[in-house]
């Protein structure tokens, strides 16, 4: 009824929404809840920063999307100049041009200082993808009500924190767990992809710059001690776009030019299917892995100043997401100093020669709990907030 009601008041007037996504896994969850919205609202226009996939749906992008793909306090310290001035051209953009609802995904540090003065000038702000206040500076809850009018939340625990401090949220489940299957066809997988039928390990040291330049050296390092003991393993290296992959070819050269692995783009999915481990960097992408139901070993490196500072603050026994999701430790974590090729071996042999089948079942319920509709629960609160006086 509400959607009819929208439908019919802006017959005369097509709807813009604000959009700012920061990194890839942004840009998916801002093609999914394009796509839903313009079900009921097929002349929207949609506006701000987006990535390939939201462009493709007609997207009209002020930026760059690697404009933000920044992490950690020293690296975004080096531009915050550039950071502060797109902030602030896209605050005067929407002002003059003004959304029906504005919608930051992910990138808090960016988004929520861009959507606090765009509420107060009256815009509906959404935030999508809970920064993890549940794990570290609580207090940041706060800031987030004053920037918002509705968080959507992908995972069921985050909106229990949220209702505790009576901050307007809506858990609408993850849309990874929408779109990949219960059950990932490895042999399928690996016919697509034209790999054999030996062991596969996939080789994932992030999305970002930064992540790639702390990881891969020893990444590659683990990768050929494997590969002196087995030389029968394959290699495979998946990246989110050329410029990852143009980054990852030259650390490639420098650091273990005779090991050969072969290097795929915008096909992280079938990559992680067709593989029989993962040495993958932490992120949204090891609910990915989890999903498609792989063994994995879970690593992370920050610029170690940044570690230094903020380790004190966190509040969580596991960082990756299948863990946290499941409370307990399915599958091993290594953090900065710990990230090394003796600790990463070992644990990559467990999962590459032992039976891994006892992790399917704790997957399948991660995988069940998520399965929401999250795109169309999405838009669904969009609309609902359009609705609201």
């Amino acid at each position: 009824m509400k959607e009819q009601l929208l439908v019919e008041a802006g017959a005369d007037k097509a709807p813009l929404f604000g959009i700012v996504v920061g990194e890839h896994s942004g840009d998916t969850l801002g093609a999914g809840l394009m796509k839903e919205l313009l079900k009921t609202f097929p002349d929207a226009k949609f506006v701000g920063i987006g990535g390939p996939k939201m462009k493709a749906l007609g997207f009209n992008s002020l930026f760059d999307m690697e404009e933000l793909a920044v992490m950690g306090v020293f690296e975004v310290l080096g531009r915050l100049r550039r950071l502060f001035k797109v902030r602030d051209e896209l605050v005067d953009y929407f002002k003059q041009h003004r959304p029906d609802v504005f919608i930051g995904i992910d990138a808090p540090d960016f988004n929520l200082r861009l959507e606090l003065p765009l509420k107060q000038s009256g815009i509906k702000t959404i935030h999508y993808v809970s920064p993890s206040v549940w794990a570290w500076r609580h207090k940041r809850i706060f800031k987030i009500a004053e920037a918002t009018n509705m968080v959507l939340s992908l995972l069921p625990f985050e909106k229990a924190f949220y209702d505790k401090y009576n901050v307007p949220c809506t858990f609408v489940g993850h849309p990874l767990a929408d779109d990949i299957p219960l059950s990932s066809d490895k042999a399928k997988a690996r016919e697509e992809l034209g790999l054999g039928n030996g062991k596969i390990l996939a080789i994932m040291p992030g999305s970002r710059g930064g992540e790639l330049s702390r990881l891969v050296p020893v990444f590659l390092a683990s990768a050929k001690q494997l590969f002196q003991e087995d030389s029968t393993l394959t290699f495979v290296a998946p990246m989110v776009s050329e410029k990852r992959a143009e980054q990852f070819n030259k650390l490639h050269q420098e650091h273990a030019p005779e090991l050969p692995i072969t290097v795929v783009v915008d096909k992280t999915q079938q990559v992680m299917a067709a593989s029989d481990c993962l040495l993958i960097a932490s992120g949204t992408v090891t609910l990915e892995a989890a999903l498609i139901k792989r063994p994995m070993v879970v690593c992370y490196k920050f610029n170690p100043m940044t570690y230094h500072m903020f380790k004190g603050f966190v509040k969580i026994k596991w960082f990756s997401l299948p863990n946290l999701l499941a409370d307990k430790a399915l599958l091993p974590e290594l953090l900065q100093g710990n990230v090394t090729t003796d600790k990463i071996v070992p644990l990559l042999k467990e999962r590459l020669y032992q039976d891994q089948s006892d992790l399917t079942q704790s997957y399948l319920d991660i995988h069940q709990s998520l399965k929401q509709n999250a795109s169309k629960q999405s838009a669904q609160a969009v609309i609902d907030l359009m609705a609201e006086s």
